[in-house]
């Protein structure tokens, strides 16, 4: 007679053996003792950066330009921008909508404008016009961008300054009908 024979024909006897079984797997798996370990990290904390333009004529004028004679002498003006957040952008320049008015021909195609950046204040407030200048645009006012085409200016990490210097003269070309003409314009810097 077989195992299992034996098994079958005595039921009690087979109850025993599955019951030893049970037993003998609880025990093997509530002895095993296991390690364990843990780490933490506490008050991980997160933050975003600004991006923000400093502006040295904020809401002024960058310079008024009067009494400009075609072939003349060219007036001129400079403004600081800057980047006063934490993060790096690229800063852009464009102009408003020009206003012509006081002649019957249109100034502003007649002004030449030349935008040069100076440097950055890397070393002390830069100075304009020596060799270093760079320059930014050079051509008629309405040449300059409007916002739908700036001028791209480069990336400024924060806290980078540049100092820009706007020079415009009067055409020589400008004939009698520019006399007594005035032109007005919003630039506009922008950074993203």
């Amino acid at each position: 007679m077989s195992r299992l024979q034996v098994l079958v024909s005595q039921p009690r006897l087979a109850l025993g053996a599955v019951l030893t079984l049970a037993l003998a797997s609880a025990a093997i798996v509530g002895s095993g003792a296991d390690f364990t370990a843990s780490s933490a990290n506490p008050a991980n904390t997160f933050s975003s950066g600004t991006l923000a333009i400093s502006n040295s004529s904020s809401n002024a004028a960058v310079f008024t330009a009067s009494n400009l004679r075609p072939g003349g002498a060219s007036q001129s003006g400079t403004v600081d921008i800057g980047n006063s957040g934490s993060l790096s952008g690229l800063f852009k320049l464009s102009r408003g909508t020009i206003a012509d008015s006081g002649s019957t021909s249109n100034l502003s195609p007649k002004l030449n404008m030349v935008i040069v950046d100076c440097g950055t204040f890397a070393g002390g407030a830069p100075t304009c016009g020596d060799s270093d200048d760079v320059s930014v645009y050079t051509g008629a006012l309405p040449g300059i961008g409007t916002s739908a085409s700036p001028i791209t200016l480069g990336t400024f990490n924060g806290g980078d300054k540049h100092r820009y210097k706007f020079t415009v003269s009067l055409d020589s070309t400008a004939d009698n009908s520019y006399q007594g003409g005035t032109s007005t314009v919003d630039f506009n810097w922008t950074a993203g």
